[in-house]
């Protein structure tokens, strides 16, 4: 028992307290702690085998806790098993006591993470004892990366891009991108560049390459660029500069040292990749040239490779691409005796003092073959994968492409491919659908062809957003906390595809707890069915042919050129295994009453018209929530968004549909009919443009051009000229289609 003094015993009975209860007070409040900080404890034990990411996985815990209060005692631990695959793990329960027994760091972590989960979305007393593996082992994220004015990447040329090099230089910025890849479950995060050596590392015999501080020109950019990456740096870019960061080259190698370090704290291997040959930065200094048969480059070139592996002992390895930056019409052997020389030999140059160590190469297919990839670096001593576009641009198409069945067919014995999963089909929007996420994954290729993927745009820049109109105070959020669901989907999935709907469904309801997440799971996967509708019966392989947000493709990009038009629309061709008409081939079954076997084109704007109905009508139960939860009323602004464009894309194809049967019957119906629903179109364009530009702005891109939606609708309403003025006759099939492309060669 605690007593008082004299002194305080006088002071008590001064202010008028009774000097029993005084005597008592201290310890009954010590008393009450007691009961109160134990009604709601967590008593957490993390092993020092779980190392950074049971660290992580601890923080995320404590944190959860720490809002929700809980009583329980949580464990994290490592238990190493002969054969059990990497970041497997399981959870043993016994009432309130959880275990999380990993067996290795990356399986705590995201053990560790389930039960942060299960606290944030209610359903840790519910949690079972369970055993959990990869579904897919590496899961990553692919990111063109603005490091310098000198040292661009391909998405340079663009706002995003620009407004976002200072950004890449933050210790913040880092934080929260590997902050989330983790709670997502990617672990492997692959940075692209044009030539990054002069921002990354020092180079002993080429001293005056190593770059100080940060650059980014202030002159103003246009949609002239290049679409091979050569040009990006023009004079004039150069003679107008800031610099947006006071930096030396050792504090950006110490920088860079830590992001890999933070990265792998998170289960997170970084990589580097590059297209080849450029030489920004480094031109012209030591008589370096992008001169494929100059010596010094080559040297340079091997040398820089080396400086990269020994910098950063926790780089996870490279990507190389036989690319752009080559001749196109060069012998494919001289260009991979280049790449071995350059990229081969300069590992095996870092590796002599640390043998042992796997640097992993993948090599893209990229203008080269298979056979000649293999003999060039039949003597790479480490780890050798391949990399293939497995949707070509667009992974928001359909759940099982085609394009890579050559490789399946014909891949070396022992060999894998990594998939490049492009997203250059949803830049602006937040979205997310589960069902396709999941197909689509389950389809990817068997494990022993298939190392991993990694998924991410060519013509935006994944790094803080900088499109919305009416940004909140402070920095700008990254791309991967605004569209947070679509990259949780993924990277969850990818894990762990037996995941339900329905928890998909308690995540909304956590974030949003006034809404009626049933109705905002709907309304987001019903708004995230118009592109893959629209993307697979209107195909342009690549980027800059085909952005969906737009009907749009670059303006200089030959044979489209910015707009597609009703005519495009009518000559246009169906993707390649997407089982879906073209008109010109609908139109053809049609007239010669041939059995329609595929989807037609009506088939497919009744179902982008039924993604739209069925987001308006999710969309009623979510508005009055939406009031009070700003991020609430972006997702309903988006999803309605969306949806006006689905009802775009259906009158359009329907319009199209039509004025390609009175091509070939003269039918007044049929040109009326066509009239009609192009100016339904228009209605419906100027709905998604209302919406769209009143809560983003117009953009510079550089695959696309300046895309500005409000400023489109002259050419959506030219569309309506097109018809009146049709000629009977006009449509011509050449009986070309699009192709498989030619993205892999035995």
């Amino acid at each position: 028992m605690m007593f008082l003094s004299k002194a305080q015993t006088s002071a008590v009975r001064k202010n008028g307290i009774p000097f029993f209860t005084a005597n008592l007070l201290p310890a009954l409040v010590f008393a009450l702690h007691l009961f109160d900080s134990s009604a709601n404890a967590l008593e957490l034990a993390n092993d020092r085998s779980t190392g950074g990411p049971g660290k992580f996985a601890e923080s995320e815990i404590r944190r959860e806790a720490a809002a929700k209060g809980i009583t329980a005692n949580v464990s994290l631990t490592v238990e190493k098993k002969e054969n059990a695959p990497a970041q497997s793990y399981r959870i043993e329960r016994e009432g309130q006591n959880i275990t999380v027994i990993g067996t290795d760091p990356a399986g705590a972590m995201y053990g560790g993470l389930d039960i942060a989960e299960a606290i944030r979305i209610g359903t840790f007393d519910t949690l079972k004892s369970s055993e959990n593996k990869p579904h897919i082992e590496k899961r990553g994220i692919k990111f063109n990366i603005p490091l310098d004015l000198r040292t661009p990447s391909y998405t340079d040329s663009s706002d995003a891009a620009q407004a976002n090099i200072p950004e890449v230089w933050e210790r913040d910025f880092w934080i929260s991108y590997l902050d989330a890849m983790a709670r997502h479950r990617y672990n492997v995060l692959s940075l692209w560049s044009l030539h990054p050596f002069p921002s990354m590392v020092k180079v002993p015999e080429f001293p005056e390459v190593a770059l100080d501080d940060v650059w980014r020109t202030k002159a103003k950019l246009d949609d002239s660029f290049s679409f091979s990456g050569k040009g990006f740096v023009r004079d004039e870019m150069l003679a107008n500069y800031e610099v947006v960061k006071k930096v030396t080259i050792d504090e950006k190698i110490e920088f860079w040292r830590w992001v890999m370090q933070q990265a792998a704290d998170r289960g997170i291997k970084l990589y580097v990749f590059t297209w080849n040959v450029f030489t920004y930065g480094a031109d012209g200094k030591h008589g370096i040239t992008d001169d494929m048969g100059n010596d010094i480059t080559k040297a340079y070139f091997r040398a820089s490779v080396r400086e990269m592996v020994k910098t950063y002992p926790l780089l996870g390895g490279m990507g190389i691409t036989a690319g752009e930056g080559m001749p196109h019409d060069m012998d494919s052997k001289v260009k991979e005796k280049w790449l071995w020389d350059t990229y081969g030999e300069g590992v095996r140059d870092a590796l002599k003092l640390d043998p042992k160590r796997d640097f992993p190469m993948i090599h893209r297919f990229h203008w080269t073959a298979q056979s000649e990839i293999l003999d060039a670096f039949k003597d790479y001593p480490c780890t050798f994968d391949f990399s293939f576009k497995y949707s070509v641009a667009h992974m928001y198409s359909i759940t099982k492409p085609i394009f890579i069945q050559p490789l399946l067919d014909g891949i070396a014995k022992g060999r894998r491919t990594w998939l490049t999963v492009r997203n250059d089909d949803i830049y602006t929007f937040r979205f997310g659908d589960p069902a396709y996420a999941r197909e689509y994954i389950l389809n990817m290729p068997p494990p022993d062809k298939f190392a991993g993927f990694y998924m991410g745009p060519d013509g935006y820049c994944w790094g803080r957003e900088f499109l919305d109109r009416h940004p909140a105070p402070g920095k700008r959020p990254l791309v991967m906390e605004k569209q947070w669901y679509s990259f949780m989907l993924w990277g969850r999935l990818a894990y762990d595809p037996t995941l339900p709907d329905s928890h998909f469904e308690r995540l909304l309801a956590a974030r949003h707890p006034t809404a009626s997440s049933p109705h905002l799971f709907s309304a987001l996967q019903s708004a995230s069915q118009v592109m893959p509708l629209i993307t697979r019966f209107f195909w342009g392989d690549i980027d800059l042919k085909w952005f969906p947000e737009a009907c749009w493709s670059h303006p200089h990009h030959k044979g489209s050129g910015g707009f597609y038009t009703v005519q495009k629309f009518m000559e246009g061709s169906a993707m390649p295994g997407a089982n879906v008409l073209c008109i010109r081939d609908w139109r053809h079954r049609l007239i010669n009453r041939e059995p329609m076997t595929e989807t037609t084109p009506i088939e497919i704007a009744e179902a982008l018209d039924g993604a739209a109905a069925n987001t308006f009508a999710s969309l009623e139960s979510l508005r009055e929530s939406a009031k009070t939860d700003p991020e609430l009323q972006k997702n309903v602004n988006d999803c309605e968004a969306l949806a006006h464009l689905g009802r775009y894309y259906a009158a359009k194809i329907r319009g199209s549909c039509a004025l390609a049967l009175f091509d070939s019957s003269s039918d007044k119906i049929e040109y009326t009919a066509a009239l009609r629903y192009l100016n339904d179109a228009l209605i419906h364009w100027k709905q998604y443009a209302s919406i769209r530009d009143a809560n983003y702005v117009p953009a510079l891109y550089n695959r696309l051009g300046y895309v500005d939606i409000t400023g489109i609708t002259k050419q959506v309403a030219a569309d309506i000229g097109i018809a009146k003025n049709w000629k009977p006759g006009s449509l011509k099939d050449d009986g070309k289609r699009a192709g498989l492309g030619k993205n892999f060669r035995e």
